[in-house]
Protein backbone atom coordinates (compact mmCIF):
# COMPACT_ATOMS: atom_id res chain seq x y z
CA UNK A 1 0.00 0.00 0.00
CA UNK A 2 0.79 3.46 -0.81
CA UNK A 3 2.35 5.39 1.96
CA UNK A 4 -0.18 8.05 2.84
CA UNK A 5 1.36 11.63 2.28
CA UNK A 6 0.68 14.62 3.88
CA UNK A 7 1.13 17.95 3.54
CA UNK A 8 0.80 20.69 5.60
CA UNK A 9 -0.42 24.07 3.66
CA UNK A 10 0.06 27.61 5.15
CA UNK A 11 -2.08 30.71 3.25
CA UNK A 12 -0.84 33.80 4.26
CA UNK A 13 -3.59 37.14 4.96
CA UNK A 14 -1.28 39.98 6.26
CA UNK A 15 -0.33 43.61 5.61
CA UNK A 16 2.13 45.08 3.43
CA UNK A 17 3.77 48.25 5.19
CA UNK A 18 2.92 50.86 2.96
CA UNK A 19 4.69 53.79 4.69
CA UNK A 20 8.09 51.89 4.84
CA UNK A 21 7.88 49.12 1.88
CA UNK A 22 11.15 47.52 2.37
CA UNK A 23 9.94 46.66 5.87
CA UNK A 24 7.34 44.14 4.05
CA UNK A 25 10.23 41.64 3.28
CA UNK A 26 10.25 41.33 7.07
CA UNK A 27 6.44 40.96 7.38
CA UNK A 28 7.24 37.92 5.53
CA UNK A 29 10.42 36.19 6.88
CA UNK A 30 8.19 37.01 10.26
CA UNK A 31 5.26 35.03 8.74
CA UNK A 32 7.50 31.92 7.16
CA UNK A 33 8.91 31.56 10.23
CA UNK A 34 5.39 31.61 12.34
CA UNK A 35 3.57 28.90 9.84
CA UNK A 36 6.79 26.63 9.52
CA UNK A 37 6.61 26.35 13.31
CA UNK A 38 3.12 25.69 13.16
CA UNK A 39 4.39 22.73 10.90
CA UNK A 40 3.53 24.12 7.39
CA UNK A 41 5.72 23.07 4.61
CA UNK A 42 4.11 24.93 1.76
CA UNK A 43 2.86 28.59 1.93
CA UNK A 44 1.10 31.40 0.01
CA UNK A 45 1.39 35.21 0.00
CA UNK A 46 -0.80 37.18 -1.57
CA UNK A 47 -0.58 38.57 -5.16
CA UNK A 48 2.33 41.35 -5.60
CA UNK A 49 2.72 41.39 -1.66
CA UNK A 50 6.44 43.15 -1.79
CA UNK A 51 6.68 45.83 -1.17
CA UNK A 52 2.63 46.07 -1.79
CA UNK A 53 -0.15 46.05 -4.36
CA UNK A 54 -0.21 48.96 -6.52
CA UNK A 55 -3.74 50.14 -4.87
CA UNK A 56 -3.45 53.44 -6.08
CA UNK A 57 -4.50 52.52 -9.58
CA UNK A 58 -7.47 51.69 -9.09
CA UNK A 59 -8.33 54.79 -7.23
CA UNK A 60 -6.39 57.22 -8.93
CA UNK A 61 -6.76 58.81 -12.46
CA UNK A 62 -3.94 58.01 -15.08
CA UNK A 63 -3.38 61.72 -14.96
CA UNK A 64 -2.17 61.53 -11.23
CA UNK A 65 -0.33 58.08 -11.14
CA UNK A 66 2.90 59.30 -12.00
CA UNK A 67 4.61 59.61 -8.40
CA UNK A 68 3.36 56.71 -7.23
CA UNK A 69 3.96 54.86 -9.92
CA UNK A 70 7.78 55.83 -9.94
CA UNK A 71 8.00 55.02 -5.93
CA UNK A 72 6.39 51.70 -6.88
CA UNK A 73 10.09 51.14 -9.13
CA UNK A 74 11.73 51.98 -6.18
CA UNK A 75 10.94 49.67 -4.15
CA UNK A 76 10.34 46.99 -6.76
CA UNK A 77 12.15 43.64 -6.46
CA UNK A 78 15.26 42.33 -8.87
CA UNK A 79 15.32 38.97 -9.47
CA UNK A 80 17.72 37.88 -8.71
CA UNK A 81 18.72 40.25 -5.72
CA UNK A 82 18.68 40.70 -2.23
CA UNK A 83 14.96 39.94 -1.72
CA UNK A 84 15.13 36.53 -3.64
CA UNK A 85 18.01 35.78 -1.72
CA UNK A 86 16.26 36.62 1.88
CA UNK A 87 13.39 34.40 0.87
CA UNK A 88 15.82 31.57 -0.74
CA UNK A 89 17.43 31.81 3.16
CA UNK A 90 14.22 31.39 4.67
CA UNK A 91 13.12 28.80 3.06
CA UNK A 92 16.22 26.33 3.16
CA UNK A 93 16.31 27.19 6.87
CA UNK A 94 12.46 25.98 7.75
CA UNK A 95 12.42 23.30 5.19
CA UNK A 96 9.46 24.85 3.14
CA UNK A 97 8.40 25.46 -0.60
CA UNK A 98 7.16 29.47 -0.62
CA UNK A 99 5.02 31.24 -3.54
CA UNK A 100 5.96 35.02 -3.01
CA UNK A 101 4.23 37.67 -5.01
CA UNK A 102 6.26 40.54 -6.43
CA UNK A 103 6.67 43.77 -8.15
CA UNK A 104 9.38 42.75 -10.57
CA UNK A 105 11.33 45.38 -11.74
CA UNK A 106 13.46 44.43 -14.83
CA UNK A 107 15.05 47.77 -16.50
CA UNK A 108 12.64 50.02 -17.60
CA UNK A 109 9.27 47.63 -16.99
CA UNK A 110 7.03 46.12 -14.07
CA UNK A 111 5.68 43.12 -13.71
CA UNK A 112 3.18 40.73 -11.72
CA UNK A 113 5.77 38.33 -11.03
CA UNK A 114 5.09 34.84 -8.89
CA UNK A 115 7.71 33.37 -7.45
CA UNK A 116 8.28 29.60 -6.04
CA UNK A 117 11.21 28.89 -4.13
CA UNK A 118 12.07 25.05 -3.25
CA UNK A 119 12.26 23.63 0.37
CA UNK A 120 16.36 23.92 -0.33
CA UNK A 121 16.29 27.49 -1.21
CA UNK A 122 16.60 26.97 -5.09
CA UNK A 123 14.12 29.48 -7.36
CA UNK A 124 12.19 27.11 -9.18
CA UNK A 125 9.95 29.22 -11.37
CA UNK A 126 9.51 32.73 -11.87
CA UNK A 127 6.49 34.02 -13.67
CA UNK A 128 4.59 36.84 -15.06
CA UNK A 129 0.78 37.52 -15.34
CA UNK A 130 0.27 37.02 -18.86
CA UNK A 131 -2.36 39.51 -18.75
CA UNK A 132 -2.49 42.84 -16.41
CA UNK A 133 -6.37 43.41 -15.33
CA UNK A 134 -8.03 46.67 -16.14
CA UNK A 135 -5.98 49.80 -14.32
CA UNK A 136 -3.19 47.03 -13.83
CA UNK A 137 -2.71 47.04 -17.28
CA UNK A 138 -1.27 51.40 -16.27
CA UNK A 139 0.93 49.67 -14.36
CA UNK A 140 2.65 46.45 -15.53
CA UNK A 141 4.02 44.39 -18.77
CA UNK A 142 2.68 41.65 -19.93
CA UNK A 143 4.33 38.15 -19.33
CA UNK A 144 4.61 34.83 -21.72
CA UNK A 145 3.60 31.07 -22.21
CA UNK A 146 6.95 29.94 -20.82
CA UNK A 147 5.43 30.83 -17.21
CA UNK A 148 2.80 28.84 -17.37
CA UNK A 149 4.54 25.95 -15.85
CA UNK A 150 4.15 23.30 -13.47
CA UNK A 151 7.41 22.31 -11.27
CA UNK A 152 8.54 19.61 -9.11
CA UNK A 153 9.01 20.71 -5.70
CA UNK A 154 9.78 18.89 -1.95
CA UNK A 155 5.85 18.80 -1.74
CA UNK A 156 4.74 17.79 -5.39
CA UNK A 157 4.10 19.34 -8.63
CA UNK A 158 3.38 22.99 -7.91
CA UNK A 159 1.67 25.61 -10.51
CA UNK A 160 0.30 29.09 -9.73
CA UNK A 161 -2.08 31.95 -11.43
CA UNK A 162 -2.66 35.56 -10.60
CA UNK A 163 -6.09 36.77 -10.06
CA UNK A 164 -8.57 36.98 -13.17
CA UNK A 165 -5.60 34.41 -14.73
CA UNK A 166 -8.27 32.00 -13.39
CA UNK A 167 -10.71 33.57 -14.78
CA UNK A 168 -8.71 32.56 -18.59
CA UNK A 169 -10.02 28.63 -18.27
CA UNK A 170 -6.74 27.71 -21.13
CA UNK A 171 -4.79 29.09 -18.90
CA UNK A 172 -5.97 27.09 -15.97
CA UNK A 173 -5.90 24.00 -18.62
CA UNK A 174 -2.02 24.58 -19.66
CA UNK A 175 -1.33 23.79 -15.93
CA UNK A 176 -3.78 21.09 -15.41
CA UNK A 177 -2.37 19.33 -18.52
CA UNK A 178 1.05 19.51 -16.39
CA UNK A 179 -0.81 17.59 -13.59
CA UNK A 180 -0.31 20.05 -11.10
CA UNK A 181 -1.06 18.61 -7.72
CA UNK A 182 -1.12 22.06 -5.79
CA UNK A 183 -2.33 25.04 -6.93
CA UNK A 184 -1.21 28.33 -5.71
CA UNK A 185 -3.67 31.34 -6.21
CA UNK A 186 -2.79 35.09 -5.55
CA UNK A 187 -4.97 38.10 -5.19
CA UNK A 188 -4.80 41.38 -3.54
CA UNK A 189 -7.57 41.83 -0.96
CA UNK A 190 -8.73 45.05 0.13
CA UNK A 191 -10.42 45.64 -3.31
CA UNK A 192 -13.75 45.79 -4.53
CA UNK A 193 -16.02 44.51 -2.35
CA UNK A 194 -17.73 41.25 -0.93
CA UNK A 195 -18.34 40.75 -4.48
CA UNK A 196 -15.09 40.19 -5.19
CA UNK A 197 -14.77 37.67 -2.48
CA UNK A 198 -18.04 35.48 -3.46
CA UNK A 199 -16.66 35.48 -7.03
CA UNK A 200 -12.96 34.33 -5.76
CA UNK A 201 -14.11 31.57 -3.81
CA UNK A 202 -16.32 30.02 -6.87
CA UNK A 203 -13.31 30.49 -8.84
CA UNK A 204 -10.41 28.28 -6.61
CA UNK A 205 -13.15 25.46 -5.59
CA UNK A 206 -14.00 25.23 -9.21
CA UNK A 207 -10.02 25.04 -10.15
CA UNK A 208 -9.68 22.52 -7.64
CA UNK A 209 -12.61 20.73 -8.53
CA UNK A 210 -11.90 20.84 -12.49
CA UNK A 211 -7.58 19.94 -12.03
CA UNK A 212 -8.21 17.32 -9.12
CA UNK A 213 -5.62 19.11 -7.09
CA UNK A 214 -5.29 21.20 -3.91
CA UNK A 215 -5.88 25.29 -4.47
CA UNK A 216 -4.02 27.48 -1.57
CA UNK A 217 -5.23 30.88 -1.80
CA UNK A 218 -3.74 33.63 -0.30
CA UNK A 219 -5.27 37.42 -0.27
CA UNK A 220 -3.75 40.61 1.17
CA UNK A 221 -5.01 43.22 3.95
CA UNK A 222 -5.32 46.31 4.53
CA UNK A 223 -5.83 48.30 7.96
CA UNK A 224 -8.48 51.34 8.14
CA UNK A 225 -5.83 53.04 8.98
CA UNK A 226 -4.00 51.83 6.05
CA UNK A 227 -6.99 52.34 3.82
CA UNK A 228 -7.34 56.32 5.47
CA UNK A 229 -4.06 57.32 3.90
CA UNK A 230 -3.99 55.57 0.93
CA UNK A 231 -6.90 57.40 -0.03
CA UNK A 232 -7.79 60.70 0.97
CA UNK A 233 -11.20 60.77 -0.91
CA UNK A 234 -13.32 58.72 1.71
CA UNK A 235 -16.34 58.68 -0.93
CA UNK A 236 -13.32 55.58 -2.90
CA UNK A 237 -12.78 54.19 0.51
CA UNK A 238 -15.11 51.44 -0.22
CA UNK A 239 -13.17 50.66 -3.19
CA UNK A 240 -10.52 49.28 -1.03
CA UNK A 241 -12.53 47.14 1.33
CA UNK A 242 -13.95 43.94 1.46
CA UNK A 243 -12.01 40.81 -1.62
CA UNK A 244 -10.64 38.89 0.70
CA UNK A 245 -11.13 34.72 0.68
CA UNK A 246 -7.83 33.39 1.95
CA UNK A 247 -8.59 29.64 1.59
CA UNK A 248 -7.29 26.06 1.29
CA UNK A 249 -9.55 23.76 -0.92
CA UNK A 250 -9.42 20.13 -1.49
CA UNK A 251 -9.49 18.59 -5.16
CA UNK A 252 -13.58 17.76 -3.97
CA UNK A 253 -14.12 21.01 -3.81
CA UNK A 254 -14.19 20.98 -0.06
CA UNK A 255 -12.94 24.00 2.27
CA UNK A 256 -10.04 22.17 4.72
CA UNK A 257 -10.37 25.01 6.97
CA UNK A 258 -12.82 28.43 7.68
CA UNK A 259 -12.03 30.69 4.82
CA UNK A 260 -10.02 34.05 6.34
CA UNK A 261 -12.09 36.86 5.29
CA UNK A 262 -10.78 40.15 7.15
CA UNK A 263 -8.17 40.87 9.69
CA UNK A 264 -4.62 39.31 9.62
CA UNK A 265 -3.88 35.92 9.96
CA UNK A 266 -2.09 32.35 9.05
CA UNK A 267 -4.19 29.61 8.01
CA UNK A 268 -3.00 26.11 8.28
CA UNK A 269 -4.53 23.10 7.23
CA UNK A 270 -3.29 19.80 6.26
CA UNK A 271 -3.90 18.60 2.55
CA UNK A 272 -3.83 14.63 1.93
CA UNK A 273 -2.43 13.98 -1.53
CA UNK A 274 -4.17 10.86 -1.44
CA UNK A 275 -6.96 13.06 -2.66
CA UNK A 276 -5.80 14.21 -6.02
CA UNK A 277 -5.61 9.82 -7.28
CA UNK A 278 -8.80 9.80 -5.79
CA UNK A 279 -10.82 12.75 -7.68
CA UNK A 280 -8.78 12.06 -10.95
CA UNK A 281 -10.23 8.35 -10.78
CA UNK A 282 -13.68 9.38 -11.16
CA UNK A 283 -12.50 12.85 -13.46
CA UNK A 284 -9.03 13.25 -15.17
CA UNK A 285 -9.98 16.44 -17.54
CA UNK A 286 -6.34 16.10 -19.13
CA UNK A 287 -6.40 11.82 -19.00
CA UNK A 288 -9.49 9.73 -19.28
CA UNK A 289 -12.11 12.51 -19.35
CA UNK A 290 -10.40 14.02 -22.21
CA UNK A 291 -11.41 14.71 -26.30
CA UNK A 292 -8.17 15.39 -27.62
CA UNK A 293 -9.04 14.64 -30.92
CA UNK A 294 -11.75 17.16 -30.58
CA UNK A 295 -10.63 19.69 -28.39
CA UNK A 296 -6.96 20.17 -27.26
CA UNK A 297 -4.99 23.38 -26.36
CA UNK A 298 -2.10 25.13 -28.52
CA UNK A 299 0.03 26.35 -25.91
CA UNK A 300 3.20 28.50 -26.97
CA UNK A 301 5.94 27.98 -24.47
CA UNK A 302 8.82 30.20 -26.07
CA UNK A 303 9.34 32.93 -23.90
CA UNK A 304 9.25 36.07 -25.64
CA UNK A 305 12.16 38.37 -26.80
CA UNK A 306 12.59 41.59 -28.13
CA UNK A 307 15.89 40.86 -29.87
CA UNK A 308 16.71 37.46 -32.09
CA UNK A 309 20.08 37.71 -32.96
CA UNK A 310 21.16 35.24 -35.58
CA UNK A 311 24.83 33.95 -34.76
CA UNK A 312 25.86 32.60 -37.88
CA UNK A 313 25.16 34.10 -41.26
CA UNK A 314 23.19 32.09 -44.25
CA UNK A 315 25.64 31.98 -47.07
CA UNK A 316 23.81 32.24 -50.25
CA UNK A 317 24.55 29.00 -52.21
CA UNK A 318 26.03 28.28 -55.59
CA UNK A 319 23.51 27.37 -58.66
CA UNK A 320 25.10 23.59 -58.05
CA UNK A 321 24.13 22.59 -55.06
CA UNK A 322 21.37 25.46 -53.91
CA UNK A 323 18.56 22.87 -54.35
CA UNK A 324 20.18 20.60 -51.87
CA UNK A 325 21.78 23.07 -49.33
CA UNK A 326 18.29 24.63 -49.47
CA UNK A 327 16.65 21.50 -48.32
CA UNK A 328 19.00 20.45 -45.62
CA UNK A 329 18.96 24.12 -43.73
CA UNK A 330 14.71 23.89 -44.26
CA UNK A 331 15.28 20.36 -42.56
CA UNK A 332 17.60 21.33 -39.63
CA UNK A 333 15.38 24.51 -39.05
CA UNK A 334 11.84 23.01 -39.39
CA UNK A 335 12.91 20.17 -36.54
CA UNK A 336 11.38 22.20 -33.28
CA UNK A 337 13.57 23.08 -30.53
CA UNK A 338 10.79 22.68 -27.43
CA UNK A 339 10.89 24.10 -23.87
CA UNK A 340 11.56 21.35 -21.78
CA UNK A 341 8.26 20.70 -19.82
CA UNK A 342 9.95 19.62 -16.87
CA UNK A 343 12.17 22.11 -16.27
CA UNK A 344 11.04 25.52 -14.87
CA UNK A 345 10.85 28.39 -17.31
CA UNK A 346 11.52 32.00 -16.25
CA UNK A 347 9.62 33.58 -18.88
CA UNK A 348 11.87 36.76 -19.09
CA UNK A 349 13.17 36.30 -22.40
CA UNK A 350 16.71 34.97 -21.13
CA UNK A 351 16.69 31.74 -23.28
CA UNK A 352 14.76 29.78 -25.13
CA UNK A 353 13.76 31.41 -28.02
CA UNK A 354 15.32 28.88 -31.02
CA UNK A 355 11.79 28.00 -32.39
CA UNK A 356 11.14 32.02 -32.94
CA UNK A 357 14.45 31.87 -34.76
CA UNK A 358 13.67 29.06 -36.84
CA UNK A 359 10.66 30.69 -38.17
CA UNK A 360 12.79 33.40 -39.08
CA UNK A 361 15.42 31.28 -40.81
CA UNK A 362 12.44 29.87 -42.89
CA UNK A 363 11.41 32.87 -43.57
CA UNK A 364 14.94 34.10 -44.89
CA UNK A 365 15.34 30.75 -47.36
CA UNK A 366 12.01 30.96 -48.74
CA UNK A 367 12.82 34.25 -49.70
Amino acid sequence: MTERRIVRAAAVQIAPDLEQPERTLERVLNAIAEAAAKGARFMVFPETFVPYYPYFSFIAAPALQGPEHLRLYEHAVVVPGPVTDAVASAARRCGVVIVLGVNERDHGSLYNTQLIFDADGSLRLKRRKITPTYHERMIWGQGDGAGLSVVETAVGRVGALACWEHYNPLARYALMAQHEEIHAAQFPGSLVGQVFADQMEVTIRHHALEAACFVVNATGWLTEEQIAKACPDERLRVAMRGGNCTAIVSPEGRHLADPLTAGEGILVADMDMALVTKRKRMMDSVGHYARPELLSLNHDRRPAATVHALTAALKAPTTSDSRDLTDERLSASAQPVLADPERPLAGDGGSGHADRMADQRLAVLRS
